[in-house]
């Protein structure tokens, strides 16, 4: 009760509470870009907020209102690098279709609070407090009556804190797995290898630390297009023009806790599939170069209802793709948010 009473209470902190702030300490005004398209940019009437439990870190939110009666309303995850503002234009999307987006970050990302002084270092222990956060934010903040149809949208790796929230009880009427990130396409090292040495990192005191070779952000480093998960010039240049006006933004390679954390929560999920009553769609990117595609199929199978669908020629970033390939993907989101029965998606 004390803990989820705190959840509360943190909830409602002024923002200007943060002012004063240390390297590590959260923040949640952004400024805008020069030259950012309009679409790019908060939909109107978009509010920020913190979220904690207990003696975890602050994680930041946003939330923007569809302009007349809301449809519904969505949680979005993001994927890892990932801060709210990216998520801007599909908000504004859903927003025009009539339904509340709410945009939690992941901790240690965007606004969130930081574990260490070096911000642009996405250090995290374990995944436990990123789905205790979705818990909170579910039970305390947005609150879903069961009028209107409540759906999780995770991202990448959100969509393995999503998994593993919904396996420990947090209540929707869909789940929606974009782009699921359930092992990595390219990890620094052996599979293997990397987990013994991430774990023994962490064990030591040392998880901290990046894998030897990988770095931190660069004013030169890559966009979202030349990093391939996207084919849109513009929407491949959005992340990186809101990191270049906003240090606090910025983020590089994980640490190696990170990595060891991400595997554990791969582990913990994997064991409880078949707890996961609610109906999950999983949208999935033929060219992902991120997410293996074996493990996604996997894990879609052992779920009491779930249904993939595969776009062959986007990759994976499908809400910064092409208006082509984004726009089937955005029809896909919101047929999914539709339904209201409880079980539409049934294993034959």
């Amino acid at each position: 009760m004390r803990r989820r009473l705190l959840a509360v209470l943190l909830l409602t902190l002024p923002i200007a509470a943060c002012g004063d702030r240390s390297p590590s300490a959260p923040f949640a005004e952004s400024r805008t870009p020069p030259a950012l398209g309009e679409r790019f940019q908060a939909p109107p009437g978009w509010a920020w907020g913190y979220v904690a439990v207990g003696e975890d870190k602050l994680q930041r939110y946003g939330v923007s209102a569809a302009p007349g009666v809301s449809r519904g309303q969505v949680l979005i995850l993001p994927g890892y690098g990932e801060s709210a503002e990216v998520w801007f234009e599909t908000a504004r999307d859903l927003n025009g279709r009539g339904y509340t987006v709410w945009v939690l970050e992941r901790q240690g990302q965007g606004g969130s609070e930081r574990e260490t002084a070096w911000r642009d270092l996405g250090h995290a222990t374990s995944f436990a407090p990123d789905v205790t956060a979705v818990r909170a934010m579910v039970k305390a903040v947005i609150r879903p009556k069961g009028r209107d149809p409540f759906a999780i949208l995770g991202h990448a790796e959100g969509a393995l804190v999503a998994l593993k929230a919904l396996e420990e009880g947090v209540g929707a009427d869909t789940a929606i797995l974009s782009s699921p990130v359930f092992d990595l396409a390219s990890p620094p090292r052996a599979k293997g290898e990397l987990i013994r040495l991430a774990r023994g990192a962490r064990s030591l005191g040392l998880g901290f630390v990046r894998y030897p070779g990988q770095r931190g952000w660069k004013r030169e480093g890559p966009d979202d297009l030349a990093l391939g998960l996207t084919h849109d010039p513009e929407r491949g240049a959005v992340r990186q023009a809101w990191q270049m006006a906003n240090p606090d933004l910025r983020m590089g390679s994980p640490s190696l806790a990170w990595y060891a954390a991400f595997y554990d929560a791969v582990d913990a999920a994997g064991q409880d599939l078949a707890k996961v009553t609610t109906p999950v769609v999983m949208l999935e990117a033929g060219q992902d170069v991120r997410a293996p595609a074996a493990p996604q199929h996997a894990v879609c199978s052992a779920l009491p209802h779930c249904a993939e669908t595969r776009y062959p020629d986007a990759r994976h970033a499908l809400h910064l793709e092409t208006d082509s390939r984004r726009q089937a993907w955005l029809e896909a989101v919101d047929q999914a948010l539709r339904p209201r029965i409880r079980h539409p998606i049934a294993k034959p």
